[in-house]
């Protein structure tokens, strides 16, 4: 008859009746479409009461059905019009609702229909399209069950039946359509809840229930901080627990690839702390942690992530304070339980130093790790400890053998007068206990890049008497940086001048090294006796070697004006360069003459007025220590890599500077 409402229920895109399973009523196809939460929108609306009247039945026809528009809101409680009134004067308790389902057979024009039935009849949404209208019928669905879940799971105290919902609660979440950060949030916050009201009666078998349950869940989303405590608790109880490799370590892998922030988030620090050592405990714990860096590292020559270092560092960092907490607490109660708990704070110890030891292995994390250890962010106790210095030798020897200056240079201090990683493994240095081996190989790291930059030398003076025994020892880098304080004349006591030259005699290599350091300072005398050209240009396509022949053919110690504007000279002919100590001009126009040369002119011709380094590929880092000429007048740095800050930084510490071209830089 008329006044009755004739509808069919249709599936839609993954949606089965409503009054069927859970499993059944939310199974979408694999290819079906995904949708947004809605939280409130405009929508069609139109209330049915149930026809057990005439009257109700005249209401109620399709001559006399009308349609209100409202904005609905789907709270986490109810749904709800922003202007109550009309068929929507009350909310609508999710409760109360009953079934929702899609109405296929309307009224023409009327066809995207979606029913939601309570216990005094149907409220009837209309949208504009059929994803519109799926939207609105997932969202609300959504809404539904997860109140239910929340009241459910709130007041059940078996854990059986607890973990049971837990599951069934997290697959409906994944079965869903609506695809929204909120909608796998919400299992996560809940179970973080239930997690803390029931921590002490949930059984061993049924936390690794939960665990197994919230494992496909995490793959969306981050575990909350209860939730990390929750797997911090399991890597602790259970270390070798399957679940630890198979469920952890993508959850993991999440968290060290996206983490900004461990500060704001401890507890998920201290859960990836305890899995390392779970992964320590398993058998071969130090080949799968090798293989779980390798893994967080990726196949290729630099890590896609960039956050994975710090992240990894941050957590290393952490664990080494909180061992050395833990042996102070050790150590303050004094009981038979003292030497066990050292024990296991050294084998935790040992864990996370070799940690950042496989970390040090791959060349692009390199220099980025050396810069993070180079401030020496450890405990005092850490560095007076003979297996924290013992242990953290590899990780130093590959910054002492890494040729990149960026690398090796971590080794000193900060900052000028702050002592570094060098000057504690020095002999007699509170972390030296191998007789100088890893100093001596820091020291030839050190040498090959800036034993002749005399800021080095002049450094090296407070640490003449170690590096003297190391060349009474035939250490070849501790002769060459004795040879090179003789020969730029660094040491200015004669006393001291006389003990190096007997050190360096005391040994046939020592002996052989000086000698020639004698030969190259007598060639350097003549070099610079008085005479020769005040100006000198070199033909172009010229060679660093071709400059070193015709320097060393005479004297030119009048030369004050040298172009190399145009030839093939690189960084290498700064030693011959600053053998001229009256040169006021140099021009490099159009050379490889880059940073490390630049370092070095800029520490020994003082008297520079001019200097042109129009395309030529030096960079902020050579030119910061252009401020070390006082006396530079004019400067080109037309077509570098000069940046706006530098130039600052050049203009502010060179106030005689009076000309200075930066055209086709940044700084332009």
């Amino acid at each position: 008859m008329a006044a009755t409402v004739t509808a069919t229920v249709q599936q839609p895109q993954g949606q089965l009746n409503g009054t069927q399973s859970q499993q059944n009523t939310m199974k979408p196809r694999s290819n079906g479409p995904k949708f947004k939460l809605i939280h409130q929108g405009e929508i069609l609306v139109c209330r049915l009461n149930h026809t057990r009247t005439i009257i109700s039945k005249i209401m109620n026809s399709k001559y006399l059905r009308r349609w209100e528009n409202h904005r609905l809101a789907l709270t986490e409680n109810e749904v709800i019009s922003a202007s109550p009134g009309g068929f929507m004067e009350g909310s609508i308790p999710y409760s109360s609702i009953e079934d929702v389902n899609i109405i296929s057979r309307w009224d023409a024009g009327q066809k995207f229909c979606l029913r939601i039935t309570i216990p005094d009849g149907s409220v009837l949404l209309q949208a504009n399209n059929a994803y519109l209208r799926d939207q609105w019928l997932y969202s609300v669905l959504w809404k539904r069950h997860a109140l239910k879940y929340e009241k459910l799971l709130k007041n059940t105290r078996r854990p059986e039946v607890l973990t049971k919902e837990i599951k069934n609660m997290i697959d409906y979440s994944l079965i869903t359509p609506i695809q929204d950060p909120g909608v796998y949030q919400f299992p996560l916050e809940l179970v973080s809840e239930l997690l803390q009201q029931n921590e002490n009666v949930i059984s061993r078998v049924a936390h690794e229930g939960i665990i197994v349950a919230l494992a496909p869940l995490l793959d969306y989303s981050h575990p909350t901080q209860e939730i990390c405590d929750f797997f911090t608790k399991h890597c602790k109880n259970s270390p070798r627990s399957k679940i630890v490799m198979e469920l952890f370590t993508p959850v993991v892998h999440k968290i060290l690839k996206h983490n900004m922030d461990f500060g704001k988030h401890p507890r998920s620090r201290i859960f990836i702390q305890e899995y390392i050592q779970a992964l320590s405990l398993q058998n071969d714990g130090k080949k799968i942690i090798q293989e779980f860096i390798q893994n967080m590292h990726g196949p290729g020559s630099s890590c896609p992530h960039p956050r994975v270092l710090p992240n990894l560092v941050a957590v290393c960092f952490a664990a080494v304070y909180g061992c050395y907490e833990d042996k102070k607490c050790a150590l303050l109660n004094n009981n038979s339980m003292n030497t066990t708990l050292l024990t296991e704070a050294n084998v935790r110890l040992a864990c996370y130093i070799g940690m950042l030891d496989y970390v040090a292995e791959y060349e692009d994390w390199r220099p980025c790790l050396a810069s993070l250890v180079q401030p020496i962010p450890f405990p005092d106790d850490a560095l007076a400890d003979e297996v924290f210095t013992s242990n953290f030798k590899p990780i130093l020897t590959q910054f002492a053998i890494d040729p990149r200056c960026d690398v090796h240079q971590c080794l000193l201090g900060v900052r000028e007068g702050k002592e570094g990683w060098f000057h504690l493994y020095c002999p007699g240095g509170i972390a030296c206990d191998d007789d100088g081996e890893l100093y001596g190989l820091m020291l030839k790291g050190l040498t090959c890049c800036c034993c002749k930059r005399k800021k080095f030398l002049e450094g090296m003076m407070k640490m003449i008497s170690p590096c003297m025994l190391l060349a009474l020892r035939d250490n070849e880098a501790a002769m060459q940086v004795l040879c090179a304080m003789l020969e730029h004349e660094v040491v200015e006591d004669n006393d001291c001048k006389m003990q190096i030259i007997t050190t360096l005699q005391s040994t046939s290599k020592g002996k052989k090294m000086y000698s020639d350091t004698c030969d190259r300072q007598i060639a350097l005398r003549e070099l610079q006796q008085k005479g020769g050209p005040k100006k000198l240009t070199l033909p172009s396509k010229s060679t660093d070697a071709d400059l070193a022949k015709m320097l060393s053919s005479g004297s030119f110690g009048n030369l004050e004006c040298l172009s190399l504007a145009f030839t093939q000279v690189t960084s290498n002919c700064a030693d011959e360069l600053i053998k001229l100590p009256s040169l006021r001009y140099l021009n490099l126009w159009s050379t490889q003459f880059g940073d490390p040369g630049l370092q070095l002119i800029s520490e020994h011709l003082q008297r520079l007025q001019v200097l042109n380094l129009c395309e030529t590929p030096v960079t902020d880092k050579g030119l910061e220590a252009l401020t070390g000429l006082k006396n530079l007048r004019r400067l080109n740095l037309n077509s570098t890599s000069l940046s706006a800050l530098t130039f600052e930084g050049l203009k502010e510490k060179l106030p005689g500077l009076q000309e200075c071209d930066v055209r086709y830089t940044d700084a332009w």
